[in-house]
C-alpha cells in the first residue's frame, strides 16, 4: 500500500525532505510560501500559514494523509504535531511539550539540568533586563546572550566575538525580549548531529558543520545559516571519533529523559578543548543541515517514518559514504536588510550534477521572488569534501542578480582553519 504523506513547510529543508520522500510515496504539501521545488514533487500543493495548525490538520484529513512530516520550528511550536495526532494522522515531529527543548532555551537549559544531560554550559536565566545587565557587568568572563525564545538563528550574541558588553547590554535594552538566557562563552568549534527518534530509538547521520556568520572569512553578523558541509564518514575533519560519540551520548541521554519525542532531533555542539558541549537542542531538521544528511542517506526515509508511525524499531540507517557541501543564495542585504520582493532567475540547466534545493523563494504566475530569508542551496557531493565543494560551486552559476554567495564554504583553506583551530586548543 502505497503512503500518503502530508509536508509541511516550504523551505529548503522541507524541499530536502520532498526529494527523500516523494518517490516512495503520495507526496502532499502545504507553506505559506510556494516552493517551486516542493509543488513539482507533490501530488497537490496548498497555500496555508504552517502555524495554522487547525488548518494544516483539516488539509491532511481532506487528503487521506497516513503520516506528516513536520519541517519549521515555528510550527512546532504552534502545536501543529499536536493537532495532527489529535485528528489521527502520525506527526514525525515532537508535541508543543517536547518541542519546548527548542522553543524555550531557559527550559532546555533548565531540563539538562535537571535531567543530567551532559555538555550543559554554566547558565543563569532573567526576565528582568536590569539584572541580566548587572550579571554581564559582574561576569568573569565573555558570555552568550539567548532570547529565551524563536529568532530565526539570528539572535544569539556573543560578548568577546560580535558585541562588547555595552553593546550587548544595550541589545538587552532594546530589544523588548522578556525572558533572556546568559551562559559561558563557549570557545572551539561548531558541529551538529541530527537523530531520527521514535519509539525509543535514536538513529545518528553523519556530523555536519554550519557556517552563520553573512560573510566570507566568517565576518559579519549571525544568519539562519549560508552553507555546510559533511565529510565520507560520521565524523568531521578536526573531530575525534570520541568526539561523535560524545555527541551521540548526548542525545540518546535527552531521548532517555523525554521517552515520548518524535521526530528528529538536532544537537549543535561545540567541540572545545574539554570535549563537546552543548549550544542548543533544536526540534526538527536543521537548514542547510538536512540537505547534507539526506541526499546521502541510502536507507528510504519513508521506511523510517512508517516504523516510528507503527511502533516498531527504526531501521539502522545506511549512507552513501559521500561528502556534501551546500551553499546558499541569498537576497542582497540578507541577514539585515535583506531585498525582499525581487524577481530572481535560477538557471537550473547549468546546476550540472549538484542538487538544487529551492528555499524562502514565491513563485507567482510572473516568475521567482525573493522572500526576507534564503532563497536557494547548491549542494554538492563527492568522494571528498574538495571534490563535493568543487561540484557545488560550479553549480552557483545558476545564480542570478540580486544574489549573495558565501563561496568560502567547505573549501581546504577554512576546513584546514578548523582543524588548525582544535589542536591549538588541545595542546
Amino acid at each position: 500500500m502505497t503512503e500518503t504523506v502530508l509536508l509541511v513547510g516550504g523551505g529548503g529543508r522541507e524541499h530536502a525532505i520532498a526529494r527523500a520522500v516523494a518517490d516512495d510515496c503520495a507526496l502532499y504539501a502545504c507553506a505559506s510560501n510556494r516552493n517551486p521545488g516542493i509543488r513539482r514533487l507533490a501530488e497537490g500543493f496548498e497555500s496555508i500559514d504552517e502555524t495554522d495548525a487547525e488548518a494544516v490538520a483539516d488539509y491532511a484529513t481532506d487528503v487521506g494523509a497516513d503520516l506528516a512530516v513536520i519541517g519549521p520550528e515555528s510550527a512546532l511550536a504552534a502545536g501543529v504535531a499536536d493537532a495532527l495526532d489529535d485528528a489521527g494522522v502520525y506527526a514525525f515531529g515532537p508535541r508543543a511539550a517536547e518541542a519546548r527543548l527548542e522553543t524555550d532555551k531557559a527550559y532546555q537549559r533548565e531540563f539538562m539540568e535537571e535531567a543530567s544531560i551532559p555538555g550543559c554550559p554554566d547558565y543563569a536565566v532573567f526576565d528582568d533586563t536590569e539584572a541580566a545587565c548587572d550579571y554581564i557587568d559582574a561576569a568573569d568572563g565573555d558570555l552568550a546572550v539567548k532570547p529565551a525564545g524563536l529568532t530565526g538563528g539570528k539572535g544569539v550574541k556573543v560578548i568577546g566575538d560580535q558585541v562588547t558588553a555595552e553593546e550587548a547590554k544595550a541589545y538587552l535594552r532594546d530589544s523588548g525580549y522578556d525572558r533572556v538566557v546568559l551562559e559561558e562563552r563557549l570557545v572551539g568549534e561548531e558541529f551538529t548531529v541530527q537523530a531520527f527518534v521514535a519509539n525509543g530509538d535514536v538513529r545518528t547521520t553523519p556530523a555536519v558543520q554550519d557556517h552563520k556568520r553573512a560573510y566570507e572569512g566568517d565576518e559579519g553578523p549571525n544568519t539562519g545559516g549560508m552553507g555546510s558541509y559533511s565529510d565520507t564518514g560520521r565524523s568531521l575533519p578536526f573531530m575525534d571519533d570520541g568526539d561523535y560519540e560524545a555527541a551521540v551520548d548526548v542525545l540518546e541521554a535527552v531521548v532517555d529523559a523525554l521517552p515520548d519525542y518524535k521526530g528528529v532531533l538536532y544537537g549543535q555542539f561545540m567541540l572545545t578543548d574539554a570535549g563537546p558541549k552543548v549550544v542548543e537542542f533544536n526540534a526538527r531538521f536543521g537548514d542547510p543541515e538536512a540537505m547534507n544528511a539526506l541526499p546521502v542517506l541510502d536507507t528510504p526515509f519513508v521506511d523510517v517514518l512508517t516504523a516510528a508511525r507503527d511502533g516498531s524499531a527504526l531501521p539502522e540507517l545506511a549512507f552513501s559514504g559521500e561528502a556534501t557541501v551546500c551553499k546558499y543564495a541569498v537576497p542582497d542585504g540578507y541577514p539585515v536588510d535583506p531585498d525582499a520582493g525581487a524577481r530572481i532567475a535560477v538557471d537550473e540547466e547549468s546546476v550540472g550534477d549538484a542538487l538544487l534545493y529551492y528555499a524562502s523563494v514565491d513563485e507567482r504566475d510572473d516568475g521567482l521572488y525573493t522572500t526576507t530569508s534564503r532563497s536557494f542551496a547548491v549542494v554538492g557531493r563527492g568522494d571528498s569534501i574538495a571534490a563535493a565543494e568543487r561540484q557545488a560551486e560550479d553549480g552557483l552559476s545558476a545564480a542570478g542578480d540580486g544574489l549573495r554567495i558565501r563561496h568560502d564554504v567547505g573549501t581546504a583553506d577554512l576546513v584546514e582553519r578548523r582543524i588548525e583551530h582544535i589542536d591549538e586548543l588541545r595542546e
